[in-house]
């Protein structure tokens, strides 16, 4: 499989990562060691996760994700075959929150501990803290680094604005920078990324890992009315994106299902794989036979006609 450069890092990735938000909310601690083990057997090693995940689900507080992942670390002994990333940010019980370089510095801990391992591959910033001073979080970044506790730093939801201000402070003050970029970005929701950062993260070699990279499911095409939305837990999340636009959508990912002989989600993870800047859409399964789907869009590649039917519809200005 051909790997790809996490932006000005020395990482090689396959192009599609595992999204571990599903970990301790649709898929539990059992079902979820055979879906890792077939991941990595299949020559992928990028895996997401967040300190938050997933707190949303009943009696949960944040903090499973990474922990099934660490005891599948753990169980396995695959930590030198897979790349780590998780994020910091996200409010994990009073008073933890933010970029602080003391929270920071607090929440690293509790993240290396729940995955069992030495050092993370990719901490990531989940949101902008306006609060606290960019210089001040990558101060804390910086002593984590040279710790050996964190290889990389990402950002996730930071304003092109925002993005462009922590570069300028890191080079200014010789502090680390963010090599990549989680934006929400998939066939529906292309506006906002594609009128204000693909540009700018093809320009800042910044590597982009996309979240949402299948509408919640719906570019999957098991959601096609209000009657589908009870399929899976996930279902409610989907309703918005039963529309017209929507619609024309799924009716062109068919044609081409059909045409390459492949299924719905394939076509959408092939078509972001092939936009610049993408390094590795993340992607969720809740089943073996699910990610045996997704995995094979690595292997798709869509001509240019297919690319030019995705691109041009009346819903969106941009190709």
């Amino acid at each position: 499989m051909k790997t790809r450069k996490l932006g000005l890092s020395d990482i090689e990735v396959a192009p599609l990562a595992f999204g571990g938000n599903v970990f301790g909310w649709t898929v539990n601690e059992t079902e979820s060691f055979p879906l890792l083990d077939k991941f990595v057997e299949h020559g992928f090693n990028l895996i997401d996760t967040a300190d938050v995940y997933s707190a949303w689900a009943p009696g949960n507080h944040g903090g499973e994700s990474e922990l099934i992942i660490g005891k599948w670390l753990k169980r396995s002994g695959k930590r030198d075959k897979v790349i780590i990333a998780t994020k910091v940010g996200m409010e994990m019980g009073a008073g933890k929150k933010g970029l602080s370089k003391r929270y920071i510095i607090s929440a690293v801990e509790d993240s290396l501990k729940r995955l069992q391992i030495d050092y993370i591959d990719l901490y990531q910033s989940h949101r902008d803290d306006p609060q606290t001073p960019i210089e001040e979080t990558l101060s804390a970044y910086d002593e984590l680094i040279k710790a050996g506790k964190v290889r990389y730093v990402g950002a996730s939801n930071f304003s092109v604005s925002r993005l462009q201000e922590s570069l300028d402070i890191a080079k200014a003050h010789s502090l680390p920078c963010y090599i990549t970029l989680q934006p929400q970005y998939n066939l529906y929701d292309r506006e906002d990324y594609e009128a204000n950062y693909a540009e700018f993260c093809v320009k800042n070699n910044i590597g982009v890992i996309s979240y949402y990279s299948l509408a919640s499911g719906f570019l999957t095409g098991k959601y096609r009315s209000e009657a589908d939305l009870s399929k899976s837990g996930r279902g409610a999340g989907v309703k918005s994106y039963l529309t017209p636009k929507g619609m024309e959508i799924l009716s062109k990912i068919d044609i081409l299902a059909k045409e390459y002989n492949s299924t719905p989600a394939q076509i959408s993870l092939a078509w972001l794989m092939s936009r610049p800047a993408i390094t590795a859409p993340i992607a969720s399964a809740t089943k073996i036979s699910q990610l045996e789907d997704i995995m094979k869009a690595v292997n798709l590649q869509l001509n240019q006609a297919s690319l030019d039917l995705l691109n041009n519809n009346k819903y969106n200005v941009f190709s």
